[in-house]
C-alpha cells in the first residue's frame, strides 16, 4: 500500500514537471499558453495529491492551521504603535549608547594610548 502513495506522488511531481517543461516548449509568442500549461500541470498534481493519503494529511494540516490562526488575538492600532514607539526609542538609545562606546574606545586607543591625535 506504502508503493501505491509514493507513486501518487511521484506522479504529482512529474506532472508539476510536464507542466513547467510544457512553458518552456511553447513558443515565447505564446506565453498565455505557456502559463496555461504550468497551471494545468498544478492542477493535475493536486487532483492526483487530493487522492493520496500524504495529500489528504496535507489538507487537514491546512484547515487545522487556519482555525489556530483565527484564534490568535491581534494587538489594536494604539498597542501597535506603542510597541513600535519603544522599538524605536530602544533603538535610538542603542545607537546612541554604541556610538559613544565606539568614540571612547576610539579616543582611549589613538589618542591615550597610541598618541595620535
Amino acid at each position: 500500500m506504502q508503493s501505491i502513495e509514493r507513486l501518487k506522488v511521484m506522479a504529482a511531481l512529474a506532472l508539476v514537471a510536464l507542466g513547467v517543461a510544457g512553458f518552456y516548449l511553447v513558443p515565447a509568442g505564446q506565453s498565455f499558453v505557456g502559463s496555461l500549461s504550468v497551471v494545468a500541470g498544478l492542477v493535475a498534481a493536486g487532483v492526483v495529491m487530493w487522492f493520496s493519503e500524504t495529500g489528504r494529511a496535507f489538507v487537514d494540516y491546512a484547515r487545522d492551521s487556519v482555525k489556530e490562526a483565527q484564534k490568535v488575538v491581534w494587538p489594536s492600532k494604539k498597542e501597535t504603535w506603542q510597541v513600535t514607539g519603544v522599538v524605536f526609542l530602544f533603538v535610538a538609545v542603542l545607537a546612541l549608547f554604541m556610538w559613544v562606546v565606539d568614540s571612547g574606545l576610539a579616543w582611549l586607543f589613538y589618542d591615550i594610548v597610541l598618541g595620535r591625535g
